[in-house]
């Protein structure tokens, strides 16, 4: 009798917990469930509207309706030479302005203004955060006013007695290029700034004591002790690059001819002036696919340990 009468004892403080526990996790849902609910509405919800007009043939004119037609539209980009003309010219400028320009130059800045005086870091971060803060197309008609044929850079070679050439006609993708890097510099010059603040003073002392020059500093401590800071700065600049229309599209409108015509101007053209919407859409994945293999390679930078 004793033993049947404890074993109801022993059972109910086990039962109580476990019919708890759908409550409480139901409970710690509730909070995120309206960002949940927006997030399906206003990005996985277009996304997988995006992915289904990709495998149709709609456009904005002269069509009733639309119609599932597979795979065309990709197989017809990959035999589209202005559309492989297009992945040459994007990547081209995601190498020179992002990979290249906007990296390199941002370390540079954040290293020298590490030794500068207070006054000379202060005015160089002023001048570098002003041109990351203007609006895209602000900042298109200014380097537009300095490549332009009578702009301010041919004036300057002009007063250097040099010859003078139409930037924008010449060298365009070059041109875009460098006014890419001009604006988005200061991004990476201040996550660089943050992340050499970080390495502690005493090993770059104990290294230059030791008679370290100032590039091995830099290349065999400095850089392995930042590699995250950079892994996640170029995986940003990328995608941020990558996307880049108002900027080409105020200084070239992608030309001359296709010259500097990378994928969003080549989908804002199929799509609004071709009014091919599926083929566009079709474009605009393998663009996500683009950027997608680059983050898997960041992303694999950032899980390596220095």
């Amino acid at each position: 009798m004793s033993a049947v009468g404890t074993r109801p004892a022993t059972e109910k403080p086990t039962a109580a917990p476990a019919a708890r526990r759908p409550r409480r996790s139901l409970a710690r849902a509730l909070p995120v469930t309206p960002g949940v609910v927006l997030l399906l509405l206003f990005l996985a919800g277009p996304i997988g509207y995006c992915v289904y007009l990709a495998f149709t043939d709609l456009q904005l004119t002269g069509q009733a309706e639309s119609s599932f037609i597979g795979l065309h539209n990709f197989t017809r980009a990959f035999g589209d030479k202005d559309f492989l003309n297009a992945v040459w010219l994007t990547l081209v400028f995601t190498v020179l302005s992002s990979l290249i320009g906007q990296n390199t130059l941002g370390l540079t800045l954040a290293a020298l203004m590490q030794r500068a005086s207070r006054p000379v870091r202060t005015l160089t971060g002023g001048i570098v955060v002003v041109a990351w803060v203007l609006p895209e197309v602000v900042a298109g008609f200014l380097l537009y006013a300095f490549f332009r044929r009578e702009g301010t850079l041919n004036a300057v070679l002009d007063w250097l007695h040099l010859p003078a050439q139409n930037w924008l006609y010449t060298l365009p993708i070059l041109a875009v290029s460098f006014a890419n890097v001009w604006r988005g510099t200061a991004f990476s010059m201040l996550v660089y700034s943050a992340a050499l603040n970080e390495i502690p003073k005493e090993i770059t002392e104990a290294a230059e004591v030791d008679g370290a020059s100032g590039r091995r500093r830099m290349w065999h401590i400095t850089l392995p002790m930042i590699r995250r800071s950079i892994g996640t700065n170029l995986m940003l600049n990328t995608l941020q690059t990558l996307s880049v229309f108002g900027l080409i599209w105020v200084m070239t409108r992608g030309g001359p001819g296709n010259r500097s015509q990378t994928l969003p101007l080549y989908m804002y053209e199929q799509a609004f002036q071709n009014s091919m919407i599926g083929y566009a859409t079709a474009v605009a994945l393998l663009l996500l696919l683009v950027g997608s293999l680059f983050s898997l390679v960041y992303m694999r930078l950032l899980r390596t340990e220095v």
